[in-house]
Parts: C-alpha cells; structure tokens; sequence
C-alpha cells in the first residue's frame, strides 16, 4: 500500500487535500487518505488500522471515516486536542458527521456515493491542514 504514496508524490500535489483526493482516487477509503495525507510516514499498521474507519466504521455508517482519519492525523501529529474542532468545522460545513446522513441521497458505492465521499476527503483534509498550521479553519 505504501508504493502507492509515491506515485501521488510524483504529481506534485500542493496541499493535504489534494494528496488526500489523489489518494482516495487510488484506492484508500476515507479515512486511509486523510490519516497519509496528513502523515505520509505512517506505518503499514496504521494504514490497516485506519481500513476500517472507513464507511462511518467498518460499514456502520456512524462517524464519517475522514474525520476519523483526521482526528487519527491529528493525534499523530501532537494536536489530538484539536480534534474537537476539526469535528465542529466538518459539522459547519456538512451539517453532520455521520456517514449515513452524509450519504443518504446515494445509492451506496454508485459513483456518485464515491464521488460525495470523495468531496468529504478532501475537505476533511483541508480542515486537518488548517489546524496543522494553525490557520484559521474556514466554513
């Protein structure tokens, strides 16, 4: 799986949010592309660990598996206390956190789902690399 950061390295990515589209278009879930965007030395491990935060945890449809992958970020990063507003800008934004209220209007895994989830990533990404640099997050 790692390999696979090295060819979205090679496009010249210019944020987190973009390396974490790139990376969900490769394959990662949500969660797995938030949490590498963010920490691109992650170890295998933490890349099987963050598989199933995906789909609002393993398929439960609960928390959106970006922002999991964020406050996973976060937490790597030394600013897990900051994982509260990543959740509250996410919430800002989309109007929840859940998966299933988030996909709601999709036909599960129909391109249109994955292009939502898709959209989710990256902005959940660019939260993530606000608070990183301690920009102001915006809605």
């Amino acid at each position: 799986m790692l390999k696979r950061l090295f060819a979205v390295r090679a496009t010249n990515a210019t944020g987190l949010a973009e390396t974490a589209g790139l990376l969900f278009d490769q394959g990662y879930n949500c969660a797995q592309a938030v949490l590498l965007a963010a920490c691109p030395e992650s170890k295998a491990e933490l890349l099987e660990i963050a598989k199933s935060f995906g789909a609002g945890i393993a398929g439960a449809k609960c928390l959106c598996g970006a922002v999991s992958g964020g406050v996973m970020a976060l937490s790597l990063q030394g600013k897990g206390k900051q994982s509260a507003q990543l959740v509250a800008a996410f919430r800002k934004r989309h109007r929840m956190t859940c998966c299933a209220g988030l996909s709601k209007p999709y036909q599960w895994k129909s391109d249109e789902h994955r292009s939502n989830c898709r959209v989710l990533t990256v902005s959940a990404a660019e939260i993530v690399e606000q608070i990183l640099k301690g920009s102001p997050i915006d809605s």
